[in-house]
């Protein structure tokens, strides 16, 4: 009867542990599915994805050092992805038909792309209309990020308004910012360490594409006014998930926006350090991050070590999908 009773005992043991790597398993799963581009490949590409969390605990998700991107000429991780991650381990607290209308975070400290990063979601308030979180990043038990992030159920009212979109070029009659790269390595003389740093460029996935309208300004070869325009999406289906579409939205939006604080600068001007300090983005109308969106970029200021930039995103149809506002260190190399 003992014996009988310990076999019963181990039995259920390994039932109730099977049930608990079950249940993991299916929440990892459920993050992965809002976290990653619908890519439509198999499952390793999805694990890749730059927005990809595992779930460690209640509110609590890691970013795996294997998807953390550090841009060339960059000490730290990319703070768009940083922007994304957190969105989507807030939206992993949240239930549809919640979307994101705004956000606002701070960047705390650079983060590193060789450690893991940890996102806490604390769920502040749950109402019938609104709802708010609360997302905090750390690496090593410091915070680097932080985020207030709202959400809203949509609704409609009569009154309404917006800007009109600039008219400038379709995308299709401009070239990708990587096209143009490998043009310039292709034909223009070039000095060795522009070469090497040209050719990491060229080499970085970010599943996004850009097509400046004016490249030589964007890619500073030319002096310029301290406002820019370019052409971007993501270069993978996302599927009809807005909640996902908004975490994509959030990777973007921190691409260019300090660049223009850039462009009045005299041609060579080299700059010892930039990066961002805080962000905000607001969200108007439903849109996709797969579809082409003109990214409408001005800096009204610059100076005493800061830069301040604001953006707005436009559908193709003309409607305002997105504005964002940014401000971030910007040092000359003396």
């Amino acid at each position: 009867m003992f014996r009988a009773g310990q076999q019963m005992l181990r039995h259920i043991q390994t039932v109730t542990e099977e049930l608990q790597r079950t249940l993991t398993a299916y929440r990892t799963m459920a993050t992965s599915s809002k976290a990653s581009f619908r890519s439509g490949k198999d499952n390793e590409d999805l694990s890749k994805s730059f927005l990809t969390l595992e779930t460690i605990d209640v509110n609590i998700y890691r970013a795996s050092p294997k998807s953390l991107w550090r841009p060339v000429d960059s000490r730290f991780v990319f703070g768009g992805q940083v922007i994304g991650q957190a969105l989507t381990a807030a939206f992993s607290t949240v239930q549809e038909p919640l979307l994101l209308h705004s956000l606002h975070c701070y960047f705390l400290k650079g983060g590193s792309n060789e450690k893991p990063i940890l996102y806490h979601v604390d769920r502040t308030r749950d109402g019938r209309t609104f709802s708010s979180r609360n997302i905090k990043a750390t690496q090593d038990g410091v915070p680097i990020f932080s985020m207030q992030a709202s959400f809203k159920i949509d609704e409609t009212d009569p009154l309404e308004h917006q800007f009109t979109m600039p008219v400038v070029p379709n995308p299709e009659d401009l070239i990708s910012s990587k096209e143009y790269m490998k043009n310039r390595l292709e034909t223009e003389k070039l000095t060795d360490s522009q070469r090497m740093r040209i050719s990491e460029y060229l080499t970085q996935s970010i599943h996004i594409e850009s097509r400046p309208i004016d490249p030589k300004v964007y890619h500073r070869q030319e002096q310029g006014e301290p406002r820019r325009y370019v052409w971007v999406r993501a270069m993978e289906d996302i599927g009809n998930d807005m909640q996902l579409q908004q975490c994509v939205a959030g990777f973007i939006s921190d691409l260019a926006l300090l660049g223009a604080a850039r462009q009045p600068a005299p041609v060579g001007h080299k700059i010892g350090f930039i990066t961002s300090l805080d962000h905000s983005m607001w969200f108007h109308n439903p849109f996709r991050a797969d579809e082409w969106m003109l990214y409408e970029i001005e800096s009204p200021h610059c100076g005493k070590g800061k830069a301040f930039a604001t953006g707005r995103m436009w559908k193709r149809d003309g409607t305002l999908a997105l504005s964002m506002a940014q401000e971030g260190v910007m040092r000359s190399k003396i």
